[in-house]
């Protein structure tokens, strides 16, 4: 059993390129029976969660997936391999110098792993991870609480869907008091989302579509989100997902 430990969400700069990284956690991918966001409303942490695969994530033997993210003058990519149960994360990419990084570390053993690993590889595998998987994120963060907030407009162009705000504590990890506005359909999918960072880093704000819905193995995954940062136009996007359940060594292709 693996945890993403100890992070805040956060918007920051990498080799010029927005990163939205992931939160303060204590969370179990590999037992989720039981509800660890604190949640008041109609719509549930839990019941989102379900939607994008929730009791069924402990057949998930691996994920590989490529995060890519495009802005102007910007395009940039990054393989990875995430075995949830062990922990073992292998990425495959290029460091903040466009020099190629090839490399394989246990999350458990991340203190004895080199400083460049440590300091960006890592911090980059938990930022892709909760744009792969945000949903399952907010139930399993035990510091998150989750309001429905009604009806509300989108974001982006027309239409409204259910507000559920998922907000974290206003002290510890690097930026205190970040919140992530789902916008959630009827069929509890998330069709919009809008970030607001706790802290005076840039950027404050990032608003992106959910799209390019598919599924891999009983995962259910947005592979597209446009939208913008601080009013930049900005687009991150999944390529090459793919998922190896327990007891098989077949990848199912996201399709």
């Amino acid at each position: 059993m693996t945890k993403l430990d100890h992070l805040k969400v956060i918007c920051f700069l990498v080799a010029g390129v927005l990163v939205v990284a992931a939160t303060s956690c204590s969370q179990k991918p590999a037992s989720v029976s039981e509800p660890t966001a604190t949640t008041s409303g109609s719509i549930s942490a839990e019941q989102i969660a379900k939607t994008y695969g929730l009791d069924s994530f402990g057949q998930i033997e691996a994920i590989r997936y490529t995060w890519n993210a495009q802005f102007p003058g910007v395009n940039v990519s990054r393989k990875w391999t995430w075995e949830p149960k062990t922990g073992q994360v292998s990425y495959e990419g290029k460091d903040k110098d466009g020099k190629p990084v090839k490399v394989t570390y246990l999350r458990s053993q991340l203190d004895s792993q080199p400083a460049n690993v440590k300091a960006e590889v890592d911090p980059a595998f938990v930022n892709d991870n909760y744009w792969l998987l945000f949903p399952l994120h907010a139930y399993w963060d035990n510091s998150a609480t989750v309001t429905d907030q009604g009806v509300k407009q989108l974001p982006l162009g027309n239409g409204s869907a259910e507000l559920v705000s998922v907000k974290y504590p206003s002290d510890g990890g690097y930026t205190p008091g970040d919140t992530w506005d789902l916008y959630v359909g009827k069929d509890n999918r998330v069709e919009q989302m809008v970030y607001h960072r706790g802290g005076p880093r840039k950027p404050s704000l990032v608003t992106t579509t959910w799209e390019g819905y598919k599924k891999a193995g009983p995962l259910l995954i947005s592979t597209d989100h446009n939208g913008n940062a601080d009013g930049n136009q900005a687009r991150i996007f999944m390529t090459d997902v793919s998922v190896k359940l327990a007891g098989s060594q077949s990848w199912i292709n996201a399709q």
